[in-house]
């Protein structure tokens, strides 16, 4: 289904409850919010593991972010972090769901729930983040570059030269998921390649494979990220918050130690109710990896 959000028919995907709940004790419902590069069906083998027990009454919703998956921004040549908070803010204003609502963020989405938790508290009643781990503090002369560069990117995507690649087959678009994730079994990748690119026509007459997004979505960011601004945005969070996080640390790897799991604990400090809990024998993309394991400390967690 979709959902008119700022101008935007928002994708939205939802898993109705097994069966009807007692008045008195009709669930939360959970709202998933994915990572960059991603799309909502991505949660999908995370939802098959729930128990029968847990989804009674409990409508499950994933969306996909503005310039991911079906929720087209074709206009758009930029993406800036706030759209998401004002998209999610006005997704739950329209879906009119009883609040409040339990929120799941995964990597990108798990910052935008940090976020948003902060600044409207009283819509959520548990907060998880998982594998949302954010950026290196930036030090304020580092501004010349990335806006140098934002503008040189900015460039390239209008002279056509930034797009995403094209696949003559959907199995190559799967072969390039596995390639990302090694713990991906060729039956998942394949359902998740049929979710992740569409079919595209080309002037030649030869169908080929494109990727779901935006590419205007791989320009840097124009904005830093300021760490003072974010912690007081988590102060502000009521909510009980579970993170969750991957047993293979790759994030430290990404940043080349700029950013290491130690920082990112010291800013957990500051969220009042937090509990936090490592997933054995996964990478990043863990919902994949463990959905599993994932699926029961969720359970646990929202029970």
């Amino acid at each position: 289904m979709t959902a008119p959000v700022r101008n935007l028919e928002y994708r939205i995907r939802v898993w109705q409850p097994t069966q009807m709940a007692p008045e008195d004790a009709v669930p939360p419902p959970l709202v998933l919010c994915h990572g960059w590069m991603d799309v909502g069906a991505s949660f999908q083998f995370m939802v098959d593991a729930f128990s029968d027990e847990f989804l009674v009454g409990r409508p499950v919703i994933a969306l996909d972010w503005r310039g991911f998956g079906e929720t087209r921004a074709d206009e758009q040549d930029n993406f800036w972090f706030p759209d998401y908070l004002a998209d999610l803010d006005g997704l739950l204003d329209v879906l009119e769901m009883p609040e409040p609502i339990d929120l799941l963020g995964h990597s990108m989405g798990g910052n935008v729930v940090m976020q948003y938790a902060g600044l409207r508290p009283e819509r959520i009643r548990r907060l998880i983040n998982v594998e949302g781990f954010g950026q290196p503090a930036a030090e304020p002369e580092e501004v010349i570059t990335r806006l140098r560069r934002w503008m040189d990117e900015m460039a390239r995507y209008h002279d056509g030269r930034m797009g995403l690649r094209d696949y003559d087959h959907l199995s190559l678009v799967a072969k390039r998921l596995q390639k990302t994730n090694p713990r991906l079994t060729a039956d998942k990748a394949l359902w998740l390649a049929s979710q992740w690119a569409e079919p595209v026509m080309h002037e030649d007459g030869v169908q080929r494979w494109r990727l779901l997004g935006n590419p205007a979505n791989k320009i840097t960011s124009a904005t830093q990220y300021r760490v003072d601004e974010i912690l007081a945005l988590w102060r502000c969070i009521e909510a009980p918050t579970l993170m969750i996080k991957a047993s293979d640390q790759s994030f430290e790897r990404w940043w080349q130690r700029r950013y290491t799991m130690e920082e990112f604990d010291q800013r957990l400090g500051v969220v009042p109710q937090l509990r936090s809990l490592t997933i054995p024998e996964c990478g990043h993309m863990l919902h994949h990896d463990q959905p599993e394991l994932l699926a029961r400390e969720i359970e646990a967690f929202l029970r």
